[in-house]
């Protein structure tokens, strides 16, 4: 869990629900989802590693798509350290910013090479100093493919999360420090799992209220939706819902 010297010194809000509330919502929200788990595709460490680099701004289902000649060709990170960036730049380029992507997966297994003797590193403060390798990586990388118990915080978990109260930041690192301590540490990397399924089928930035199993929990539909139905017409109120 984040450490209180890596969270901001300003006033922190304190989320609406209490632990105990924030426990029983997120058991709520994997009855929903219970194949809540990453998309992405990967058999060790390093792969996930590339494939969560890749991701960024990029749908699962196309990094899924590149990774398989990518890893048959670089099948580790020693070999990965020796492409250059011309070579890798076509290979991924259908991901999107496949230019500064290819500078990261590169400088990244050029470090886990020099620095770790080829192996991906199994700390926090030692992913984080890869190149292209931020806390919410670093945290897939340690639940999924480590074992180490990591709560990725993304656009989705920041999103339901705030929008349910069991948080109250829009900074990735609060968030994640909120709901470490609401949380036991072996339910963090399947809460962020959850939270994202949710973000995705559910609590999207138009959200699905009418489908979601904790609308009574949540402050946003209290807030925001239920006063808007009740002032929309008869017709419109079982749409807004869906909208």
């Amino acid at each position: 869990m984040p450490s209180r010297t890596a969270v901001k010194r300003a006033k922190i809000p304190k989320p609406t629900k209490t632990p105990h509330e924030t426990r029983a919502i997120v058991a709520k929200l994997e009855a929903q989802h219970a194949d809540a788990n990453t998309e992405l595709h990967f058999s060790n460490a390093y792969e996930l590693l590339v494939a969560t680099i890749l991701s960024a701004q990029c749908t699962d289902e196309r990094v899924n798509q590149v990774t398989p000649a990518l890893f048959k060709r670089y099948p580790d990170a020693k070999a990965l350290a020796r492409a250059t960036t011309t070579e890798l730049e076509p290979q991924i380029q259908s991901t999107g910013f496949f230019r500064a992507k290819s500078k990261s997966l590169v400088g990244m297994a050029s470090a886990v090479v020099e620095r770790h003797r080829g192996e991906i590193p199994r700390s926090m403060p030692e992913l984080t100093e890869l190149p292209g390798v931020g806390r919410k990586t670093a945290n897939v990388v340690l639940g999924h493919a480590l074992g180490v118990p990591g709560l990725p915080v993304d656009r989705h978990v920041l999103r339901v999360a705030n929008r349910i109260g069991i948080a109250r930041s829009e900074d990735p690192e609060i968030v994640e420090t909120q709901l470490c301590a609401a949380l036991p540490e072996s339910e963090w990397t399947r809460t962020s799992d959850t939270l994202i399924l949710h973000g995705r089928r559910i609590c999207k930035p138009r959200p699905l209220c009418d489908r979601c199993a904790v609308r009574p929990d949540c402050e946003y539909y209290r807030r925001v939706i239920a006063p808007a139905l009740k002032r929309a017409p008869g017709g419109a109120k079982r749409g807004a819902l869906r909208s």
